[in-house]
């Protein structure tokens, strides 16, 4: 039987990409707001942001409507501590999301549903990860965005470094890796290529919100664009 909380809490957050419910351990629940028990909170929200500290804007992951997150602690002032991953996020609840005591046999299912959906949150890791180079130089050939990269280099660089994948040098090679996809399938994380016909001669990230992240010229470095700014030649799925 769930019980239903009423936590009256201001909203403070801002919205970037794709969220994910993460995979929780249930322990009893500590804070003014609660009874002993188990508690999960259910984003009610189109997205919330689950932040890295209660008092910094610095965003752990974005969460979507119906996302669900073992409650570790209501710190009495509008947030609540949640489990994610093998972290802890703060979450602002008024408007965001609802409060609800479960039992272990509830909790326990939203542990499983957590592990089918814990690639969300790796992908928001690798999206944020590359993020981070934003500004940095092209250079034709280059391999390290932080002396001048190329596209390909830049994926190349991203998805070794933020997501211990190897990728082939070129983006016609890289192509040739991981598993096409359509448009309607892009998750953030997913590579774009671009080109002339068939042959391919551009790739970018994907971060969701219909943007990707790109080392693109040598006047703008590298920058986020449409995903559609050109026709994609392909799409593909690398991470699985």
């Amino acid at each position: 039987m769930i019980k239903k909380l009423n936590l009256m809490m201001k909203l403070g957050a801002f919205c970037l990409t794709v969220g994910s419910v993460c995979p929780v351990t249930a322990l009893a629940a500590i804070g003014p707001g609660f009874t002993a028990g188990i508690y999960v909170a259910t984003v009610t929200a189109d997205s919330v942001n689950i932040n890295k500290s209660q008092d910094s804007e610095e965003v752990l992951l974005t969460a979507e409507a119906g996302d669900e997150y073992e409650v570790l602690e209501d710190l009495g002032n509008g947030w609540v501590k949640v489990q994610v991953m093998d972290t802890e996020g703060y979450l602002p609840v008024s408007g965001n999301a609802e409060i609800s005591q479960v039992d272990e046999e509830e909790m326990e299912a939203i542990q499983n549903e957590a592990l089918t959906s814990s690639m969300s949150y790796k992908r928001q890791q690798l999206v944020n990860y590359a993020l981070q180079f934003l500004g940095g130089s092209y250079r034709y050939g280059g391999s390290d965005p932080r002396t001048g990269v190329d596209c390909s280099g830049f994926v190349r660089y991203v998805m070794q470094n933020g997501a211990g994948i190897s990728m082939n040098r070129s983006s016609g090679a890289q192509a040739q890796q991981g598993q096409a996809i359509s448009a309607g399938q892009m998750q953030p994380g997913d590579l774009i290529f671009y080109g002339s016909g068939s042959r391919i001669n551009h790739v970018g990230m994907y971060i969701g919100d219909g943007q990707i992240v790109h080392a693109s010229t040598e006047e703008t470095g590298i920058k986020l664009s449409p995903w559609n700014y050109r026709t994609p030649v392909k799409i593909t799925n690398v991470l699985g």
